[in-house]
């Protein structure tokens, strides 16, 4: 059995973590961090734990009675977590903020996107998880970037859901603000933009267009749909402007072993994801453009879900072990 432990237990990827971990068939939750909730029942917290569950919070850090930790905190605080308390070696970590999504010499943390890096995050120690935003986009863009086919700017639009923007509320995640409305916001200049340009630069060798991201927040609660927009070169069915039947096998192909990314025939939606690990893609062809479509859901595929796929991953387990989720009909 995996041993884990949770920082941050209390926000909505940990709870989500909680819900999946305890339905893990390898895992034992070790403790659930939360300094404010400490001693209250989690279900006091993640209503949907009740009758699940009769753990409660600890403000206490038994690391060394773990195997991996989960930081489950805002941007910026995991690498000063880091600073001020000592991780056993021995004891592996998945982040889930952006603190080290970023390769620097200054930290050995690989970049867990399971699609790209299956070989790197199985052999790793400490791991940073991708974004939300950035997993649904890069999932669209990441066959093209392969093939060397982002030679012009990308224009991406993606809308997602109000948990995206944590637990604690907001003037932009109030229900009376965000029912009925929609709005944009870090137009150009989204923090995940960073990752994104990483992963299409290391596939593609070189990406000198601009990935120009348009995030929209959305009138629903979980889920990111994601449209991208493309532009090839010369006559169609040649090597810099494929066909719309060679795009879809380009697809196909890129994503054959990927266990959660899918590529549809048929146009996707949001509902299809909600609730799932899943990835879906679709590509439209458009003259010598092209439309990808993409959808995931943001606390699942775009966190915690994907966390657990890699956890799995880096401890030799079967990689959809505790993710057999599914979409509902309606």
């Amino acid at each position: 059995m995996v041993k884990v432990g949770i920082l941050g237990a209390a926000g909505y990827t940990g709870g989500e973590l909680i819900r999946l971990l305890l339905n893990h068939p390898e895992v034992e939750i070790v403790f659930a961090n939360s300094e404010s909730n400490a001693g209250n029942k989690v279900y006091d917290v993640h209503g949907g734990l009740y009758g699940d569950t009769e753990m409660c919070f600890t403000d206490e850090m038994p690391f060394d009675k773990v195997d991996v930790v989960y930081f489950c905190f805002g941007h910026g605080k995991s690498e000063a977590f880091l600073k001020e308390h000592s991780i056993p070696e021995n004891v592996k970590i998945i982040d889930l903020a952006q603190d080290f999504r970023i390769a620097a010499p200054t930290h050995d943390y690989v970049y867990g996107l399971p699609e790209i890096h299956k070989d790197a995050i199985k052999g790793c120690m400490h791991l940073a998880n991708p974004g939300c935003f950035a997993t649904c986009i890069q999932m669209g863009l990441l066959p093209l970037a392969k093939a060397g086919l982002l030679k012009h700017d990308v224009a991406v639009n993606a809308i997602t859901g109000s948990t995206g923007a944590g637990q604690k509320p907001s003037g932009t995640t109030h229900f009376s603000w965000r029912s009925d409305n929609i709005s944009i916001y870090k137009v150009f200049t989204h923090q995940h933009l960073h990752e994104i340009r990483q992963s299409l630069t290391e596939l593609q060798g070189s990406l000198e267009p601009s990935v120009d991201f348009i995030p929209y927040r959305g009138d629903f609660t979980r889920g990111i749909f994601c449209t991208s927009v493309v532009r090839f070169d010369g006559e169609e069915g040649t090597p810099t402007n494929p066909s719309a039947e060679q795009l879809a096998q380009m697809y196909k192909d890129f994503y054959a072993d990927a266990a959660f990314t899918h590529y549809s025939d048929k146009a996707i939606d949001l509902k299809q994801v909600v609730n799932t690990n899943k990835a879906l893609v679709h590509i439209d062809k458009f003259g010598n453009k092209a439309v990808i479509s993409s959808a995931i859901d943001n606390l699942l595929k775009g966190a915690v879900g994907q966390a657990v796929q890699n956890m799995n991953l880096m401890f030799g387990l079967d990689e959809k072990a505790g993710l057999n989720l599914k979409a509902s009909a309606f």
